[in-house]
């Protein structure tokens, strides 16, 4: 193996790990060793026994890394003193720092040695780096990391440990825990506590038994200009000139993406920022995912905001909590058993994709530049580039060239071609990935999860906080989702009383076989006529009145 000083993927993220490098060895300096020796022997050798004293303990350890105290929050400490010493029960908190805090000091004495072994095993992947590492802006790969190393970061978090210098100039979020223990001191909300719950949950979980599987973070980006095997940003004539079936769309008024079975791409509705504001007050679907998955957390340290044209897709996170709410109204409802199975390379069966929508457009999502940003984000979090030559293929087929579809342009369509329609179980029709690819699945099952059927279970995103409109964003997702051959979306609607006619609507649009090209090109004169004031209507109402004859017309509010 190299010299760890030579390797770029940890010279990279070096300055953003509290452990230093000498003689190519990771290494706590000795103060921080003594100290965490001391917390590893329980509260007989620490004192460690309360909030308030676990207070001091993570002040003295970060006084040893000579990390500024401008850097923590002022009200942090507080909060720790709070939650463990007034809101914990005492039975709870005697097992907290009797038994786990002891585990998670043993686990940061063991972080250098886990991640020197990370970089022992980080391999390359069809020329594609591995280890853990800046993943920056346009710059498309993917770290594998194993949920024992996870954890030991996210102990760092949990004692504010991560250095916070120069994390903004990177376009990187906070990762240590200081804001979320603060925001619960300064101003209690119930939600606040409960989402505290849910990390102090995964901490107690992994001290009793650690998760020996491994999670992978994917910046997948669609190059603005052409790159040999990468699909590029799509332009509007790409999605005009369509002929691509609509796949099936079902439609759930309740339930939680999380919650459901099936195996398929799950959408976060993400911030730019991944995590939003998992770690302060943020308690909304992606917030509350992070929560329930904790193991999400750790991708907020090494990747940073995200641009139009990339998404976030994450494999294998392990989910601890169950919770009932949303908002106000989260709560965490104890202990999940998370049955998910696991594929080929140890990542359990569980795929999240974080894509950004616009926040607060108003009128705005209605221009064409706005909607083509939108369903370009959607596509890039669907899309499966190792489906590229399949995709290829397809065009090939009906007698568009490599160089057209690379641009996302392709010619206009007789109108013989305009009905074309995918084969009925399209998915199945492709070859299984390259024989090469590192992730090959082994079996026949983990083949098909991997390649065949991964459908898109997704919901109201960009719409809530972000301020979209749900009735041109569900139909943004449907049309990315199609493009990109996914089989199948399952669509949440939260019972949200603007979607209640989306099923009536999904079922007409497919029983008159409308491809993709001509859906999108109803969305865009609609939009069209929403800009110029023709039309006061919603999207549904003004694409097929018929839906309301026995309702009150829905009239969209001006944005």
């Amino acid at each position: 193996m190299d010299s760890l000083e030579t390797r770029e993927d940890l010279t990279s993220i070096l300055p953003y790990l509290p452990l230093f490098l000498r003689s190519s060895k990771l290494f706590w300096p000795p103060p921080v060793v003594e100290a965490l020796k001391s917390l590893a022997g329980g509260p007989s050798h620490s004192n460690v026994n309360s909030g308030q004293v676990l207070g001091i303990a993570i002040s003295d350890l970060r006084n040893s890394l000579s990390l500024p105290v401008s850097t923590l929050h002022p009200s942090a400490l507080h909060g720790y003193a709070l939650f463990f010493d007034d809101l914990m029960s005492r039975d709870a908190s005697e097992k907290w720092f009797g038994n786990v805090v002891p585990q998670l000091a043993d686990l940061l004495l063991r972080l250098p040695g886990l991640l020197e072994t990370h970089y022992q095993n980080a391999v390359s992947c069809n020329g594609m780096e591995t280890g853990l590492r800046l993943l920056e802006s346009q710059q498309q790969g993917v770290v594998f990391l194993s949920q024992g190393l996870i954890a030991a970061l996210l102990v760092c978090s949990f004692f504010c440990l991560f250095p916070t210098t120069n994390r903004g100039v990177k376009h990187l979020q906070t990762i240590n825990f200081d804001s979320l223990f603060a925001c619960l001191y300064d101003s209690y909300d119930v939600q606040q506590e409960n989402k505290i719950k849910c990390i102090v949950h995964y901490f107690e979980k992994i001290c009793s038994c650690m998760p020996m599987g491994n999670v992978s973070f994917e910046r997948k980006v669609l190059p603005l200009t052409n790159r040999p095997s990468h699909i590029s940003f799509p332009r509007a004539n790409f999605w005009s000139k369509s002929s691509i079936s609509l796949c099936h769309l079902e439609v759930h008024s309740s339930g939680f993406i999380e919650d459901q079975s099936a195996e398929a791409l799950e959408v976060d509705f993400a911030n730019e920022y991944i995590g939003g504001g998992a770690l302060r007050r943020g308690c909304v679907q992606e917030e509350i995912r992070f929560m329930i998955n904790p193991e999400l957390i750790v991708g907020m340290l090494f990747l940073p905001a995200m641009a139009d044209n990339e998404a976030i897709e994450i494999i294998g996170t392990q989910r601890f909590s169950n919770h009932t709410g949303y908002a106000s109204s989260f709560r965490f409802c104890g202990d999940y058993k998370d049955v998910k199975g696991v594929d080929s390379m140890g990542r359990l069966k569980t795929r999240i994709i974080a894509i950004d929508a616009l926040c607060h457009p108003g009128k705005r999502q209605y221009t064409p530049e706005c909607l083509l940003r939108e369903i370009n984000k959607a596509f890039c979090g669907f899309y499966d580039q190792s489906k590229r030559q399949q995709y290829e293929n397809l065009f090939l087929d009906t007698g568009f060239s490599e160089a057209e579809f690379d641009e996302g342009i392709r010619k206009p369509l007789g109108s013989s071609m305009r009905n074309l329609s995918t084969p009925k179980n399209l998915s199945t029709s492709f070859q299984a990935i390259d024989e090469t690819s590192c992730n090959q699945p082994t079996g026949d099952d983990e083949r098909k999860w991997d390649y065949d059927n991964v459908g898109i279970v997704t919901g109201n995103w960009g719409c809530g906080a972000f301020g979209g409109d749900p009735e041109v964003k569900v139909i943004i997702q449907w049309l990315a989702a199609s493009q990109a051959l996914r089989p199948f979306i399952l669509y949440y609607t939260l019972g949200l009383e603007t979607l209640r006619k989306l099923d009536k609507l999904v079922q007409w649009i497919i029983s008159h076989e409308w491809s993709v090209g001509e859906l999108w090109e109803m969305l865009v004169e609609y939009s069209m006529q929403k800009l110029k004031r023709e039309t006061k209507l919603s999207f549904f109402n003004w694409l097929l009145p018929s839906l309301y004859d026995d309702d009150d017309v829905p009239v969209m509010m001006d944005m």
